[in-house]
């Protein structure tokens, strides 16, 4: 019971209070979303690398992907956008499809061949003119639509939009954690072998976690290009999207649910609004440094140190 009250006061919070007290505040909004984009991504990284056990370079292949099909296909054929965010997690699935015979590799190897495919996609899309105006960049993409009288273009509107989308994925990786594969995917951490003799399919479980991650970055993708309406290769392959949703992850306990998504949040706004101010170039190098010190202090992240504290209050009570 205290849990759903916990959630339902969350949700409330979220949903209500931070439009009512922040949406008259475009750049606050504008940050807030921004950390919720990285936070869906983190939650995407955080999804393959707990449960698939696989650590990824290349997700910013599966945003890219994602971008570049929503945008193509609500320009070129006159998709809706909210099929088109859809559609967009479907085009980094048969992207991440491609990269299925890479899942034979192991730690590094893994890691540098998924990111050697980003850069094979990036340099599809500067070549494909015809379909992406390579380097030049696709401009004017839609906004989000307005339905049944409300703008979900505006601030307010976008931000709704994404929460929704990263609550949505954050519930299917809580369904996929607690059934029964997620329970085979965590004991192929301790032991591949002694799983796959009791009849576990190592390889397909990996497979579709790396699906199911890839349809979640993409799909955050191809918000992000209707929230920017701008897309080039350089940007929507940027390594940035890879580095601080990792670095925003593990932070928060990239072996949690919720923790990559408040570990985007505080390291999204805190970099910005505050040491982005004091050091305007190189800010993000203090990133790095906050990273190490939390790996060193709280190897669980950010919800394991405040788990540790609470233990010791309740004690010393």
């Amino acid at each position: 019971m205290k849990f759903n009250i916990t959630l339902v006061a969350t949700l409330l919070a979220t949903y209500i209070l931070v439009p009512l007290l922040l949406g008259g505040d475009s750049y606050v909004m504008s940050l807030i979303i921004a950390s919720l984009i990285i936070g869906g991504i983190a939650l995407s990284w955080a999804l393959l690398g707990n449960l698939g056990g696989m650590v990824s370079f290349g997700h910013a292949a599966f945003f890219g992907v994602g971008a570049y099909t929503s945008a193509v296909l609500t320009m070129q054929y006159n998709v809706p956008v909210f099929i088109g965010l859809v559609l967009g997690g479907v085009g980094a699935v048969l992207s991440a499809i491609l990269m299925l015979p890479v899942l034979r590799l192991r730690g590094p190897y893994f890691a540098l061949a998924i990111l050697a495919y980003a850069h094979i996609f990036r340099i599809v899309a500067t070549e494909w003119t015809s379909v992406t105006n390579g380097a030049g960049g696709i401009a004017s993409i839609p906004s989000l639509p307005t339905v049944f009288g409300y703008e979900f273009s505006s601030r307010t509107g976008n931000y709704l939009v994404i929460l929704t989308m990263v609550l949505l994925f954050a519930w299917i990786y809580d369904i996929i954690r607690r059934s029964p594969h997620g329970l085979a995917l965590r004991a192929m951490h301790d032991s591949e072998d002694a799983t796959r003799v009791v009849g576990v399919n190592n390889t397909l479980l990996k497979g579709l976690m790396l699906l199911v991650s890839a349809f979640m970055c993409g799909a955050v993708g191809a918000f992000n290009a209707h929230y920017i309406n701008f897309l080039e290769p350089d940007y929507a392959f940027s390594a940035l999207w890879v580095t601080i949703p990792i670095v925003a992850a593990i932070f928060g306990g990239y072996r949690t649910i919720t923790g990559p998504l408040i570990g985007a949040v505080v390291v999204y706004l805190v970099d910005q609004l505050f040491i982005k101010n004091i050091m305007p170039t190189g800010h993000q190098m203090i990133l790095g440094v906050v990273l190490v010190v939390m790996i060193i202090a709280s190897p669980d992240g950010l919800l394991g140190l405040l788990r540790k504290f609470m233990r010791k209050k309740d004690a010393a009570a």
